[in-house]
């Protein structure tokens, strides 16, 4: 099967080094065949401009909404319990990011200017406390305040307070010659530059702003009011949980030390060679398995990398099972 130009994203490029060298995640690829054999045969979600939460129509108060969201999407699991973080909303319990986003809507409802340059660049921890009220305190509660000032201090100084307006002085692909959303997103904003050093080789991850961009074409291409150029180019958004669906499906082999560490929910280090090598696999392993299903479909519209990785995240996100817990603001 040829390999295509997906292939040749940053992202995937240098994370194929890691694969090739993990020695505590290991990847079947004949379960990858194995699944693929059935998993072509589902529906995949395609971007219809559905939203969770009703936000508006207004094309650039969801570009601010979707990055802003993507700023703080990340830690919604307790550390040293596993509990992860609920809201109650409308009558239903969310889960983790889902109850982050119940919380966003049910504040902005209510008024609170939330997705503004003024209101980040002020935002304080009672703040954030009154607007996720939740199950458990949000995790990580003061890293979000620091990295919400800062980047609400750049909208400011740069762009009018406003990430659509960043968005729009941006070619509307993520490579461009350094004109990329992606490229200038994960420079110009220091939180999204998730980048870690694996054998002194750097793996570039970039989970939350490639979720954001993402995000972004969901809501906005079929609207027509804007769309990713090249979507292709996409990888999947390497997070805590692709990890336990990759597991449960036997794609992913662990070394015993990795699986009781996860098992017994003890805390694996952020950058740490366990870390680098769950996250640059599932990358690696959800684009072998798009390819996989794509190889099988002929004829049918190609899944993008993203609509596999949806899959896995919709059905394990809510699980009980337990997933790595590395203390970070990347996913």
């Amino acid at each position: 099967m040829e390999r295509g130009t997906h292939w040749e994203s940053k992202v995937l490029k240098s994370v194929v080094p890691v694969k090739e060298k993990s020695t505590l995640v290991a990847i079947n690829e004949g379960r990858i065949s194995e699944v693929a054999d059935w998993m072509a045969y589902e529906e995949f979600t395609e971007p219809d401009g559905s939203i969770l939460f009703d936000f508006g129509n207004d094309p650039d108060y969801l570009m601010d909404f979707t990055l802003v969201v993507n700023t703080m999407n990340f830690a919604f699991t307790d550390f040293s319990t596993g509990i992860k973080f609920e809201a109650d909303y409308l009558g239903k319990r969310w889960s983790d990011s889902e109850a982050m986003l119940a919380c966003l809507h049910k504040a902005t409802t209510a008024g609170v200017p939330f997705f503004t340059g003024d209101y980040l660049a002020n935002l304080t921890r009672k703040d954030l406390e009154s607007v996720f009220a939740g199950t458990i305190e949000l995790p990580m509660l003061d890293e979000r305040v620091t990295i919400f000032n800062e980047v609400g201090k750049t909208l400011i100084d740069k762009y009018q307070g406003r990430y659509s307006n960043f968005v729009r002085s941006c070619a509307p692909k993520l490579y461009a010659n350094g004109d990329g959303l992606l490229e200038r997103l994960t420079v110009e904003f220091p939180r999204f530059k998730d980048v870690s050093l694996y054998n002194e080789s750097e793996v570039h991850i970039y989970k939350l702003a490639q979720l954001g961009i993402w995000g972004m074409h969901l809501a906005l291409s079929p609207r027509k009011a804007w769309a990713l150029e090249d979507a292709h180019m996409l990888t999947a958004f390497a997070d805590y949980i692709v990890p336990v669906g990759m597991r449960v499906m036997g794609i992913f082999q662990y070394s015993t030390e990795l699986e009781d560490q996860i098992q017994s929910l003890i805390e694996i280090p952020c950058n740490s060679q366990a870390e680098i090598e769950l996250r640059a696999n599932s990358i690696f392993a959800i684009a072998r398995l798009t390819d996989e299903i794509n190889y099988r479909r002929p004829g049918m519209k190609p899944l993008l990398q993203p609509q596999v990785d949806y899959r896995f995240w919709k059905t394990y996100h809510a699980t009980h099972w337990p997933h790595h817990l590395t203390k970070t603001v990347m996913y």
